[in-house]
């Protein structure tokens, strides 16, 4: 299963024209390096979907939020851990 979680853009990084798109990302004050090419629109302050390092789509803040309260609350949850084969 792959998942895409969403965080704030917090900086655009100015590189060369040649070079791909990126930015800083932060998911619950955590900053991570992240490639902007798919979202060239995403100013700073928006909120992007990230998967593998690359932010795959924008969403609106209100979705975000929510998104943000519902893995919050996941997160309160003692989910047991899976079993090794």
């Amino acid at each position: 299963m792959c998942l895409g979680v969403s965080g704030r853009l917090v900086e655009r990084c100015i590189v060369d024209s040649s070079a791909l798109a990126t930015g800083l990302v932060e998911f619950e004050g955590l900053r991570r390096p992240v490639c902007l090419e798919l979202v060239p629109d995403a100013h700073v302050g928006d909120y992007v979907v990230v998967h593998a390092g690359i932010a795959i789509s924008q969403l609106d803040v209100r979705e975000a939020e929510r998104l943000l309260h519902h893995l919050r609350l996941l997160n309160e949850i003692d989910i047991p851990e899976e079993a090794a084969p």
